[in-house]
């Protein structure tokens, strides 16, 4: 996925993405790289410019505590972002490596495909999808394939229709995968769904470049489905216990609204049977007629 280690690839991104005036430096004619110069971020960390150097090339590899809050600061990284940071400097022995089951609990199935007014699906870190109820099928019906949220989001063509807010969406989903990567960045998953949608979406590489942290948030989403139209929806997400790296995602309408009607709607039509086949329908009988 890159060249660097994934704590200078990082610092790097953080840093060519501040101005001089973000932290109160004065800015003296053209530069010839973007962001804040290494000497400038070790100066607002109040460490070696030596020292700063050799972090983001990789080879200080166990900086303290201490060091990477005043790191943090320096790049005015959030909570989530400051956090990330850590991570990526931990060794492969300190990582957790049982992120629990690998796939989804008979328990989790049965609860969500009990909920039939309510779409629900999990999520592991890749963003792929481990499992869905009718309705969360239903409602994503217009896509390809229901597979992973990323590909949905920046391949699929039903998918600058489908989220509204399609820019929101895009940073939005680099931002979680970014997340999870921080986790596990030795992850085959995540490094495979990352070259595919660099490969096929610049859109996609130039945010993942970005090197944006968030986990998900709890904010509404506005879809368009093509049989039912616009939805407005609540969302939440929670972590499964026993498989920290999988999450259960909830939609859900507020009550007797246009959204609410419309998941009804969704819900009929993917619960009616097919239509029964008529002698001419079905192939076998249709070659005896012949």
């Amino acid at each position: 996925m890159s060249n660097g280690t994934p704590l200078g690839d990082f610092l790097r991104a953080r840093r060519e993405a501040l101005k001089p005036q973000d932290v109160g430096l004065p800015e003296y004619g053209r530069r010839r790289v973007p962001g804040l110069r290494r000497e400038e971020v070790a100066m607002l960390a109040g460490v070696s410019s030596d020292y700063y150097i050799r972090l983001e090339q990789g080879r200080e590899s166990s900086p303290s505590s201490q060091v990477l809050e005043a790191v943090a600061q320096a790049l005015k990284l959030d909570a989530e972002a400051a956090d990330h940071l850590n991570r990526l400097c931990l060794t492969a022995a300190q990582r957790p490596r049982d992120w629990g089951r690998a796939d989804v609990s008979q328990q989790l199935s049965e609860l969500m495909n009990g909920w039939e007014h309510t779409p629900a699906f999990v999520v592991g870190p890749a963003l792929d999808i481990m499992a869905a109820n009718p309705l969360a099928t239903a409602l994503h019906s217009g896509f390809d394939q229901f597979d992973n949220l990323a590909r949905m989001v920046f391949v699929d063509p039903a998918g600058r229709e489908f989220y509204r807010d399609w820019e929101r969406a895009a940073h939005s989903c680099v931002a979680e995968l970014r997340a999870a990567y921080g986790h596990d960045p030795e992850s085959p998953r995540i490094a495979e769904v990352v070259a595919e949608l660099s490969a096929q979406s610049k859109e996609f590489a130039n945010l993942w470049k970005k090197h944006e942290v968030r986990s998900k948030s709890q904010e509404g989403k506005h879809l368009k489905h093509l049989d039912v139209g616009d939805l407005r929806i609540k969302f939440a997400a929670f972590t499964v216990n026993g498989a920290p790296h999988q999450q259960l995602v909830v939609y859900q309408a507020e009550p007797a609204s246009p959204t609410a009607a419309a998941f009804e709607t969704l819900r009929t039509m993917a619960t009616e049977p097919d239509p029964p086949r008529t002698p001419e329908s079905a192939p076998g009988l249709a070659a005896e007629n012949q």
